[in-house]
């Protein structure tokens, strides 16, 4: 029988600089790289077409396509967690709270309340499940300046929690343009793995693109 590849590095065609270029953009295991495009591995990773064609190949080898029947897939939906919103008109509104394994996209005029939204879920993210929460961390990527520290403090005290255990628990990053957030989102992925993240928070996903692709005619690039 033979051996599990595991390690990007075993895959044939990958030898210790590949590697390397490979994990500063963003892959570090085989699933990520059997699932990316290969235009976007030459342009991340710097590679040829051949290079990527053949890396891309071998770990699309490695990869056992996960076939499931209805019923294992009902099943799944069924056990699937989600976090409170700690009140109850939110969480009936969207079927007991935030589910886990999706994207949640938050709409709403300026001032509405977004961020005090993803704020709250940041904090409530580190509760115990029997508490609705998920036991984990947030990682907050802020595009527009509106993460507050001394607001989720005051969340948390009023919670009567740690409000410095709980700032501890929300790992945040500033974004400043298009291109630094994509890079920001794809590190975000060894982060996730690293340190134990619940929730991932993108305070407003489309700012940046929309500031930065004006008008009609870019909007296919945007």
């Amino acid at each position: 029988m033979a051996e599990e590849i595991v390690d990007i590095q075993d895959l044939n065609g990958v030898g210790p600089v590949t590697a390397g270029k490979l994990r500063d953009a963003g892959y570090d295991s085989i699933a990520s790289l059997a699932i990316a495009p290969i235009r976007e591995l030459m342009e991340k990773a710097g590679l040829e077409n051949s290079v990527a064609l053949k890396i891309s190949r071998a770990a699309r080898a490695t990869i056992q396509t996960d076939f499931v029947t209805a019923k294992q897939l009902y099943e799944r939906r069924l056990n699937l967690q989600r976090l409170s919103f700690a009140s109850n008109n939110l969480d009936k509104l969207l079927g007991n709270g935030l589910e886990t394994q999706a994207i949640t996209e938050f709409v709403g005029e300026f001032g509405a309340g977004k961020s005090q939204i993803c704020m709250k879920l940041s904090v409530n993210v580190q509760l115990p499940t029997k508490d609705g929460g998920l036991e984990g961390k947030a990682l907050f990527i802020d595009t527009e300046g509106t993460f507050a520290a001394q607001r989720v403090y005051q969340m948390a005290q009023a919670m009567g929690l740690d409000a410095e255990k709980i700032l501890d628990g929300i790992i945040y990053s500033r974004v400043y343009n298009s291109d630094h957030q994509i890079l920001t989102v794809d590190h975000a992925f060894k982060i996730c793995q690293e340190e134990n993240i619940k929730l991932l928070v993108v305070d407003s996903i489309l700012s940046h693109f929309r500031g930065e692709y004006i008008g009609r005619e870019s909007l296919s690039e945007r």
